[in-house]
């Protein structure tokens, strides 16, 4: 089982048809949407009218929501699923779930409410829930390298800047692809790992 999370910059990418068109037939993954420009727009009325964190936060989920619910109208086979049973129910039809953060997150007092903790450290959080193994973030960035280190991913912006505490806490492996990159997902999704670069703690 994968978890991919599918950055918000792809929503001008060309490549995200190419991504879509791969996650619908891939089986066996659920795919975490980014905020994309819906996040941003968040970003600019939070800095407008001055409201607090945990607002902007859960406007950031609904963020999320739009950019899935879009994804979902753009692709068949993508189907949206707010709860594990959904993503159980979707998966168990041969379809891709598309998750939906909301309920999910709004119901886990634990995860903080800031610009922190965005959609990249939730897809860990819930690669923990689901007790999937392994996450791939695809950023419109290539990475050269075999192996990159959490901490300059953090240091770029790449990631939000608790991602790499949630990978220390959560028994995963995590790679990273470029938008440009999704002809090596296939081999990637049957194991070959040696085609993404890997995301590591220390």
């Amino acid at each position: 089982m994968w978890v991919v999370k599918l950055g918000g910059s792809l929503f001008d990418s060309d490549h995200l048809s190419n991504w879509l068109a791969l996650l619908a037939q891939a089986g066996s993954t659920v795919i975490v949407p980014g905020g994309g420009p819906f996040a941003d727009q968040v970003r600019r009325a939070q800095r407008r009218w001055r409201f607090d964190q945990s607002s902007a936060h859960n406007m950031a989920l609904l963020a999320m929501e739009q950019f899935g619910r879009m994804v979902c109208g753009v692709q068949p086979g993508l189907r949206a699923a707010a709860s594990r049973s959904q993503v159980a129910e979707v998966l168990a039809r041969g379809e891709t779930p598309v998750w939906l953060p909301s309920a999910m997150v709004m119901a886990e007092s634990a995860i903080e409410h800031s610009w922190g903790v965005t959609s990249d450290s939730l897809a860990v959080w819930l690669c923990g829930e689901l007790g999937i193994g392994r996450l791939l973030l695809v950023k419109s960035a290539p990475l050269q390298g075999a192996r990159i280190a959490v901490a300059e991913l953090e240091e770029s912006g790449m990631i939000d800047s608790q991602f790499g505490a949630y990978l220390r806490q959560t028994p995963i492996h995590a790679w990273v692809l470029s938008a440009g990159e999704h002809g090596r997902f296939p081999a990637l999704h049957q194991g070959d790992a040696s085609l993404a670069t890997e995301i590591v703690t220390t």
